[in-house]
């Protein structure tokens, strides 16, 4: 063949290729396009009523049968259980409006959606998940979970694998008796973070067995990140594991399992207000619990809000007790640049500033066997790398009880 007849069959040869990769480009595209249509519509439920929220989400109240709790196969024929059987004894009931070294009486905490509606009895409000979402994540089905174990584990005999993941924690903790709940008044804010995947967040951990593949863990509290929700805002969420973050649980109500009776409430919506440095301070209160006669794990938001409850069948060793409590922060450490992430944990400030300044916790309590608030006994304190994120345990009085300032700035001199 002469050389043009070569180099005609290589241009042919050429647009051959591209063709075939623009049409196996367009293919996948048009799978992808399928793949997220038919999630959304399993995760966003008819609603009975939508609300616009100042902050961008769309709350959808949702009848309270059709919620995705009931997508579990188990839960086919379950009957909702619309309150516990049971309430810890000995729970301190809070002024939640009110700012603690001051006379004022700051505005009350809400969520934003508050300021344009309700959403009606019999419905539960559940924010809507887009498009948008999903493609923000590596697949569909890791959508809504963690993708790393992310329990701190303060008894590990490897220390130093204990940040390999990329997270990294300021934490209280309990361990070596038998916990049935916890509860914490856990300071609000809206930390800032370095890079749109790392986040920062404050709650509890309720756990259950060893932390190999079969941890067991109930969480909830406030966090930071805009991954899973697209901002920067700070939000209420849940989280559960029954497999160490593998392939069970999920964020909020991202998956059937914790089934939600409240319609007042949305989880991962946004809380409103929040702290300000040196300015008024806010709070939430936790409340986690086993009922002692159904056996679920309950949630408490506040003094009025019972939220729902995760089924005691969805757990292994959580459906009998829990075996470590902790309470803290946590924020992913992707190390930008080889540099520790300045993603900021609580206020963004180290707990030797005190109040007005650094984040905290107070009133920390474990639930025990005879279904009573107590104060924790052997309260113990943990961090990965304390120039960068640190915890300072105190006692005090009142509505303090047991509490600690924790957090820090991530990357500073003392942590490069």
């Amino acid at each position: 063949m002469e050389s043009s007849d070569w180099a005609r069959l290589g241009v042919a040869w050429l647009v051959v290729a591209v063709v075939c990769y623009l049409s196996c480009a367009e293919a996948a595209a048009a799978t992808r396009r399928v793949e997220v249509q038919r999630h959304l519509k399993r995760l966003n439920k008819q609603a009975v009523k939508s609300i616009k929220s100042p902050d961008g989400d769309i709350i959808d109240c949702v009848h309270i049968s059709h919620q995705p709790a009931f997508d579990h196969p188990f839960l086919k024929n379950h009957t909702i259980q619309m309150r516990p059987s049971h309430y810890p004894e000995g729970q301190v009931l809070l002024d939640e409006n009110k700012l603690i070294t001051s006379n004022q009486k700051p505005p009350p905490r809400s969520q934003l959606w508050h300021n344009i509606g309700r959403c009606p009895q019999n419905t539960i409000p559940v924010r809507r998940t887009k498009k948008e979402d999903l493609l923000r994540a590596s697949s569909m089905k890791k959508y809504g979970r963690k993708l790393q174990r992310t329990a701190p584990n303060p008894l590990s005999l490897q220390p130093d694998l204990l940040d390999e993941s990329g997270h990294q924690h300021a934490i209280a903790y309990v361990e070596g008796d038998s916990y049935y709940g916890a509860r914490a008044t856990i300071n609000v804010w809206e930390p800032r973070l370095e890079q749109g995947n790392e986040f920062s967040l404050s709650q509890v951990w309720v756990i259950g067995g060893s932390f190999g593949e079969d941890l067991n863990s109930i969480e909830a509290g406030w966090q930071v990140s805009p991954d899973l929700y697209g901002d920067n805002n700070t939000r209420l969420f849940t989280y559960w594991t029954t497999d160490s973050y593998q392939a069970t649980g999920c964020y909020n109500l991202l998956c059937s399992g914790f089934i939600q009776v409240n319609s007042e409430i949305a989880m991962g919506a946004t809380i409103y207000p929040v702290s300000k440095y040196e300015g008024f301070q806010y709070d939430i209160s936790i409340l986690v619990w086993k009922d002692p006669k159904e056996g679920h794990w309950w949630l408490q938001f506040g003094n009025d809000h019972v939220l729902g409850y995760w089924p005691s069948f969805l757990f292994s060793y959580l459906s009998e007790c829990a075996s470590m409590i902790e309470w803290g922060g946590e924020v992913v450490n992707l190390e930008p640049g080889g540099e520790h992430t300045s993603t900021a944990m609580g206020s963004g400030h180290f707990p030797r500033e005190g109040f007005g300044k650094s984040s905290y916790f107070r009133n920390i309590q474990v639930v025990d066997g005879s279904n009573n608030l107590r104060d924790p006994t052997g309260i113990a304190a943990f961090t990965e790398q304390a120039d960068c994120y640190n915890v300072q345990i105190g006692h005090g009085g009142g509505q303090w009880g047991n509490y600690f300032y924790f957090g820090g700035p991530g990357r500073n001199s003392n942590c490069p």
